[in-house]
């Protein structure tokens, strides 16, 4: 008899253990998510929420902006969705149901989910965020006007560098006008005495070195500053790129 009784009371225990356990599994299954009163107006949580906590029995609580919360839509995190003018981010702590709720957002299901959310017909938020590139505007603060004699004297030999000498270049090199359609033309420019066939007669101060002597320059040396070179990009800058028409299409 008492060896049954020492059996049964470790069970006895443990049955009553696990309704314990259980209820604080189910209490787990909680989360605070706080939202901007503009998204609450949308009806997109509304329409969400339902949806996560269906598939993990997680109950979302949703307050205001300023108040304590597992996780937050606003500015800060990582970017959600985009909509009403605006990104939209969460951000979430270290809890592990709101961390469930961002893998469920950003998830293929989650997104599809948001992406589906269409009052009256009309596609309000998107999972699709278009990112937007900042272009900077490159400037030159050079003389331009320097700058133009400085081109036509160092660089009118060979190339076209405006009207004042289109008759006066050699025809095989690109003018001033046809390199400012590359892409790349401002490189080109500002490293133009590395590139061939610069080097074997040009020289910039305190940055080229000086011409071997047993390979002089084949041509009366182009010699200029760094200033020198700044001058001139800020006379090409304001060249405009020459029109060279549509491309031409073989037969």
């Amino acid at each position: 008899m008492w060896r049954i009784a020492l059996t049964l009371a470790p069970i006895s225990a443990l049955a009553l253990a696990l309704p314990t356990l259980a209820a604080a599994q189910e209490a787990d299954k909680r989360l605070r998510l706080a939202v901007p009163p503009e998204l609450v107006e949308s009806g997109v949580i509304d329409y969400l929420v339902p949806r996560f906590s269906l598939k993990t029995a997680t109950r979302i609580t949703v307050v205001g902006p300023g108040a304590e919360a597992d996780a937050r839509l606003g500015s800060d995190g990582r970017v959600a969705f985009e909509g009403l003018g605006q990104v939209w981010h969460l951000s979430v702590g270290a809890d592990p149901d709101a961390e469930a709720f961002a893998d469920w957002l950003f998830s293929e299901v989650g997104r599809n989910t948001l992406d589906s959310f269409a009052p009256d017909g009309e596609t309000v938020f998107t999972s699709e965020v278009r990112k937007t590139v900042a272009v900077a505007k490159v400037s030159y603060d050079g003389d331009a006007g320097e700058g133009a004699e400085l081109a036509l004297t160092h660089c009118g030999r060979c190339h076209v560098v405006g009207e004042i000498n289109r008759r006066k270049s050699i025809g095989s090199t690109p003018s001033f006008a046809v390199l400012r359609t590359l892409s790349d033309w401002d490189s080109r420019f500002q490293a133009f005495y590395s590139l061939n066939p610069h080097p074997a007669f040009t020289q910039i101060a305190e940055v080229t070195p000086e011409f071997d002597i047993t390979r002089p320059s084949p041509i009366a040396p182009v010699e200029m500053t760094l200033d020198d070179l700044e001058d001139i990009m800020a006379y090409v800058a304001k060249i405009a790129p020459a029109d060279l028409g549509a491309p031409i299409q073989s037969r």
